[in-house]
C-alpha cells in the first residue's frame, strides 16, 4: 500500500480523489510538518524559547534542499537566457522608495476580528474559503456519482443537469461575482456584509460576532540613525522587486543591455501577516526569487504569455504531474499591473499559490522617475526613441516552492514484507544528499575501504558517510531525507573494486565499478537534466 499525496492524485480515480484530499489535510500535512522537525528539514525558530509564531528557521537538510532550489531557479534564469542576470540589492531602502511605489498607501489587507474568540482574520481569505467550500460540495456530488456510475459516467452532462451541483454552482458564482466587485471597488462594508450573509463563522469560536473590516498595512518600519532626533524611518521591504527597479539604469548601462533583457534577484522579504499559517506557506520572513523583465511599451501582454508559459513549464520539469498545477487569473489587479496570473500548486491543504505573473506596466519606473526627478528612460536605437519601459514580472515563494517539492514527495510505503517506510521523492538534482556510502560491517577493513570511495566523492556530491545500525536502518534514515543513492561497500569490494548501488524509489541494486561511480552518479543527480527539459 502506497500512502503518497501527489502520487496518488496522480494515479488514482476521481471517486478516491476527495477521500485522499480529506485525509491529506487531516493527516498528511501534519505527518509532514512532524517529519521536516525530525529530520532536519524546518524548526521553529527559537524554540528552546517557545518559537516565534510564524518565524522558522531551515536545519541542516533544509538549508540543502532550500539551496538547491534556488540553483535550479538561478541556472534556469541565468543559463538559459542570454539577456537576463542577476543582482542582489540591499533590505534597507530610501524610504520614498515605497512611498512612490505605493506600498505606504495601499500595501494593505482586509481585517476582520471575531468578537468572542478575539481572533484576527483577513476578511478576503474568509470568503475565500467560502468559496472552496462550495466547490468541494460540487466535487464530492460529483465523486459519489462517479463511484455508482463507474465507466459509464459523463461528468459533464452530470455538472449541467444535476439539480444539486447547479444549486452550489450558482450560489458559488453569485458570490465570486459580489466578492470580486466588493474587492475592485475596496469595499469594506461589502466584504463584511458578504461574511454576514454567507453565515461564515470563527474557526475558534463558531459565533458570527463580527466586527467591522479594517485595512491594515503590511510593512514592518524600524528608525534608521545614531540619535533619536536625527533618526530615519525605514521599512524591511515587502518585497524584492523595488531593489530591480531603482537599479535598472545601472545595470542596463554597466551590461550595455538591450531591450527585451531581465534581471533576476534572490532575497528576503518581510511582511507582518496577520494570519501567518500553515506551517511555512505564509510568514512573516520568507524569501522570493523574483525576475522583472523589461520589454517595448505595446508587446507587454505577448510576453506576458510566454513567460506563464515559460514559467508553468518550469515546475512541470520536476516530474510532480501536470494536475497538481493550474493557472489563477486575479479577481482583482493590483494598482500597478493590466494582466496577471498565480501559478497554484495542490498543496495537502488545496490548490494553492507558489509563484506570480504579471505585467507590471510602466507603472513602477515612472513612480520612481517622478519621485526621484531623474530620468529613468532607456534609448532604443531600433526606434531612434526614448521611452520607459513596461515590465513582466515572474515572482516566486522559495518557501513556498519548498513546501510544495516536500509535500509531494512524502510517502509512506507498506513493503511486502509487512515493514513500512517512510521516504521522500524528491527530485534527485534537489535532494540534499545525493550519495550515502556505507560499510556492511564495521571491520574487516570495510570502514577504510568506505571511507576511500567517501573521500573520493565529496568534492563532487553532498555525501553522508554512514556505518551505525543495521544496512537495513542506514536505507530507511537515507529514505527519510531523500536520498537517491546509497553505497554498500562489502567484502567482496576488496575483491573486484565493486559497489551495490542502490535506488531509493525502486529499491533495487545493481553492482557498479568504484571506478565509474562519479559519472553514474553525475548523470542521475546534476541539475543539467532538468534545465534540458526547459529548452
Amino acid at each position: 500500500m502506497l500512502i503518497s499525496y501527489a502520487w496518488s492524485l496522480a494515479h488514482r480515480p476521481i471517486n478516491s480523489l476527495f477521500t485522499l484530499v480529506e485525509m491529506a489535510q487531516e493527516d498528511i500535512f501534519k505527518k509532514l510538518v512532524s517529519h521536516c522537525k525530525e529530520y532536519g528539514f524546518v524548526f521553529p525558530s527559537s524554540d528552546i524559547y517557545d518559537g516565534l509564531s510564524a518565524v522558522y528557521d531551515y536545519g541542516q537538510m533544509g538549508v540543502e534542499l532550500k539551496n538547491n532550489i534556488k540553483k535550479y531557479w538561478w541556472d534556469s534564469m541565468a543559463l538559459l537566457h542570454e539577456n537576463i542576470v542577476g543582482i542582489d540589492s540591499a533590505i534597507f531602502m530610501h524610504p520614498t522608495i515605497w512611498k512612490a511605489s505605493g506600498h505606504v498607501d495601499a500595501f494593505n489587507d482586509p481585517l476582520i476580528d471575531n468578537k468572542d474568540s478575539k481572533k484576527r482574520y483577513r476578511a478576503d481569505v474568509l470568503i475565500e474559503d467560502q468559496l472552496a467550500k462550495y466547490d468541494e460540495k460540487i466535487n464530492k456530488d460529483v465523486a459519489k456519482a462517479a463511484k455508482r456510475f463507474g465507466e459509464s459516467f459523463d461528468e459533464a452532462q452530470f455538472r449541467s443537469t444535476n439539480g444539486r451541483v447547479l444549486e452550489n454552482q450558482g450560489k458559488r458564482n453569485a458570490l465570486h461575482i459580489r466578492f470580486t466587485k466588493a474587492l475592485n471597488d475596496g469595499n469594506l462594508e461589502e466584504l463584511r456584509q458578504i461574511i454576514v450573509d454567507e453565515e461564515i463563522t470563527c474557526p475558534i469560536s463558531g459565533t458570527r460576532n463580527w466586527t467591522e473590516v479594517r485595512q491594515f498595512n503590511l510593512m514592518f518600519s524600524t528608525e534608521m540613525g545614531s540619535t533619536a532626533d536625527g533618526a530615519m524611518k525605514v521599512y524591511l521591504r515587502p518585497e524584492t522587486a523595488q531593489g530591480i527597479f531603482v537599479n535598472y539604469m545601472n545595470v542596463q548601462k554597466t551590461g550595455r543591455m538591450k531591450i527585451p533583457f531581465g534581471i533576476a534577484q534572490i532575497g528576503k522579504a518581510f511582511r507582518n501577516e496577520i494570519i501567518a499559517r500553515q506551517f511555512i506557506f505564509r510568514m512573516r520572513e520568507f524569501e522570493q526569487m523574483e525576475m522583472q523583465f523589461f520589454v517595448r511599451p505595446g508587446s507587454e501582454l505577448e510576453w506576458f504569455a510566454k513567460w506563464k508559459e515559460l514559467r508553468m513549464k518550469w515546475h512541470k520539469a520536476l516530474g510532480f504531474g501536470d494536475n497538481h498545477y493550474r493557472y489563477h487569473d486575479h479577481d482583482k489587479l493590483a494598482h500597478y499591473a493590466n494582466a496577471a496570473t498565480d501559478i497554484e500548486f495542490l498543496m495537502p491543504f488545496g490548490f494553492k499559490e507558489v509563484e506570480g505573473i504579471h505585467s507590471r506596466t510602466d507603472f513602477d519606473l515612472s513612480q520612481h522617475e517622478k519621485y526621484s526627478g531623474k530620468s529613468i528612460k532607456y534609448f532604443d536605437p531600433e526606434l531612434n526613441e526614448s521611452y520607459i519601459p513596461y515590465v513582466i514580472e515572474t515572482s516566486i515563494g522559495v518557501d513556498r516552492m519548498f513546501l510544495s517539492v516536500l509535500s509531494a514527495s512524502y510517502c509512506e510505503e507498506t513493503l511486502g514484507n509487512g515493514e513500512t517506510r517512510v521516504l521522500l521523492k524528491l527530485p534527485a538534482p534537489l535532494a540534499p544528499v545525493k550519495l550515502a556510502v556505507m560499510p556492511l560491517v564495521k571491520k574487516d577493513g570495510l570502514p577504510e575501504k568506505a571511507r576511500e570511495i567517501m573521500d573520493t566523492l565529496k568534492f563532487q556530491f553532498h555525501c553522508q558517510y554512514d556505518e551505525k545500525d543495521s544496512i537495513g536502518k542506514r536505507y530507511r534514515r537515507q529514505d527519510a531525507i531523500g536520498t537517491p543513492y546509497c553505497i554498500t561497500v562489502d567484502h567482496q569490494s576488496l575483491d573486484d573494486n565493486c559497489v551495490t548501488l542502490r535506488n531509493r524509489d525502486t529499491m533495487q541494486q545493481e553492482r557498479v565499478a568504484i571506478a565509474e561511480l562519479n559519472s553514474i552518479i553525475a548523470d542521475r543527480v546534476s541539475i543539467t537534466g532538468i534545465l534540458k527539459k526547459l529548452i
